[in-house]
Formats: C-alpha cells, sequence, structure tokens
C-alpha cells in the first residue's frame, strides 16, 4: 500500500524568502511523505537572491521557486490542502481565503531575513538562522504520528511547534 502524501502549504506576505525556504526543506526532509508548496498575500514577484544558495544547497534548482499569490491554492482546481503554516507574522493576522480540504492551520513565525541589512556576510547569516529555525520545527512536524494521532491533538501539536524555541527543539 502506497503511503498517503499530505500537502502542506507555507504562507508568507512576500513568498520570497522564508515560505520559499520552507516549501525546498519539507520537499528534502519530507520526500515521499509530504509534498509542499509556498505563496504570499502580497507576492513580490521575485525570490529573494539570498534564497537560492540555500534551496539550491538542498538539491533542487532555483528554477524550480517562483514568488506567487495564495490565490493560485484558494482556487477549487488546487490540490486539496492538508496543512497552512504561516511562517511571517503579517501573513498570521491576514484574513486568509477558504483553502480546498479544510486544512489545519498552525503559526511558526520565523524573524524576515530579508530584512536584515548589513555586510553579504550579515545578511547570509540571517537567511541561515531562519533556515535552521525552520529545519528545527519541520523535524519536529516530521516526527509526529499523523497516522495515529486524532485531529484535535494533531493541531494543538502543530500550534506547539509554532511556540517552539530552538533550543527546546535540540
Amino acid at each position: 500500500m502506497t503511503p498517503r502524501v499530505y500537502n502542506v502549504l507555507f504562507l508568507c506576505t512576500g513568498n520570497s524568502a522564508r515560505s520559499i525556504i520552507a516549501e525546498a526543506l519539507m520537499n528534502k526532509l519530507g520526500a515521499g511523505r509530504f509534498m509542499a508548496v509556498s505563496a504570499g498575500s502580497m507576492p513580490r514577484g521575485e525570490v529573494n537572491p539570498n534564497a537560492l544558495p540555500i534551496v539550491e544547497h538542498l538539491g533542487f534548482s532555483a528554477a524550480e521557486f517562483r514568488s506567487k499569490s495564495w490565490d493560485e491554492f484558494a482556487l477549487p482546481s488546487a490540490p486539496p490542502l492538508d496543512f497552512v503554516i504561516t511562517v511571517c507574522d503579517n501573513a498570521a493576522g491576514e484574513l486568509c481565503p477558504i483553502w480546498p480540504g479544510q486544512p489545519m492551520t498552525a503559526h511558526w513565525g520565523i524573524p524576515d531575513p530579508a530584512a536584515v541589512t548589513g555586510t553579504p556576510t550579515e545578511i547570509a547569516l540571517a537567511f541561515a538562522d531562519a533556515c535552521r529555525q525552520l529545519t528545527s520545527r519541520i523535524d519536529l512536524f516530521l516526527s509526529l504520528p499523523l497516522e495515529t494521532i486524532d485531529r484535535l491533538s494533531l493541531q494543538t501539536k502543530l500550534r506547539e511547534i509554532g511556540r517552539t524555541r530552538d533550543e527546546d527543539a535540540a
């Protein structure tokens, strides 16, 4: 029997950095169990160039990623979503579309590495830190017994992951 593949949508306002990184991480770490996509409420229209080395390091081509509107995933023709996770504080407070399939939702706020100014090294460190935080949270998510946990407990666990500090995840 083929295991079920869960669809995950990562949301951020601009869909240019954090949600793109989360999409790549989930598709790499959850390969075979999860299919991740990302979108934004007000997409920038391009992926932040500082996110591209991360997705490429994960084994993906930069051309596989684009900044897109969350409207694409609210259409009746969109794949049914199992999980919708916001990774920026702005998107968490916005009125979201009605998602097909009544997915579980959670907020996993991560500081915006695209907002960091400074030297190229400081900016790269901010992106690496965002990637590290997202990796910790995705690892926690992947460890959940999705096939056996009840819906209410799963929703609680998803929200707890968003409140997890890095030292708690270690």
